[in-house]
């Protein structure tokens, strides 16, 4: 969930860690994601698409604008920044809300995150305790963050854009992502390390 962070002391960690065996288990459930709508872990994935396979409806911010026009115009024109995306549940049903005023390719990314909780079954949890203080558990936002990154930008497709000395904004356009994501999946694969390793090797 992508939202308001009150609240809350912490900030995204530096050192960040995850459970045993998450990454592999991320990347494996892109490469499956990618198989299932057709693609190869070097084309470029459009997450309404995956969104639609997965049965999930997603609903832009500008559309909740006859039932809450004060709150869309406040995230909307006033500080968008607040809110990128979240997850709305009835039962075992859920919807995506995403707020539609950002960038394409910052959309992008809202929606691969929250994709990223659906697929790994991460559990609904209120938004608010009773102070009306933000609910915030980085374990599982640092799960969706890189899965919806891996989801994105495979690891196969980090390797390869090291690999052809693309630019970030060459490669945000070839994976209709923005730069930041791009940056983001070459250090956290380490692939810029990986690729002069095995450049050494053969060297």
């Amino acid at each position: 969930m992508r939202w308001l962070k009150l609240c809350t002391t912490g900030s995204e960690r530096p050192d960040m860690t995850y459970r045993y065996g998450f990454k592999r288990e991320a990347n494996s459930i892109a490469r499956q994601a990618r198989k299932e709508l057709g693609l190869t872990p070097l084309d470029a994935l459009d997450p309404f698409a995956l969104a639609g396979s997965l049965g999930i409806p997603v609903t832009p911010l500008s559309e909740l604008h006859k039932d809450a026009a004060e709150a869309v115009h406040f995230f909307q024109q006033i500080d968008p920044d607040t809110f990128s995306a979240l997850t709305v549940f009835a039962g075992t049903r859920r919807c995506i809300v995403h707020n539609d005023y950002h960038s394409l390719g910052r959309q992008v990314s809202n929606l691969a995150h929250e994709l990223a909780h659906a697929l790994l079954l991460h559990d609904p949890s209120p938004p608010l305790d009773d102070r009306g203080c933000r609910l915030w558990n980085q374990d599982i936002e640092d799960e969706a963050e890189f899965l919806g990154g891996a989801l994105l930008i495979t690891e196969e497709a980090a390797l390869w854009i090291v690999r052809s000395e693309m630019s970030l904004s060459e490669a945000g356009s070839r994976f209709q992502v923005s730069e930041k994501m791009v940056k983001y999946r070459l250090n956290v694969t380490a692939a810029r390390r990986r690729v002069k390793r095995m450049n050494s090797k053969v060297n």
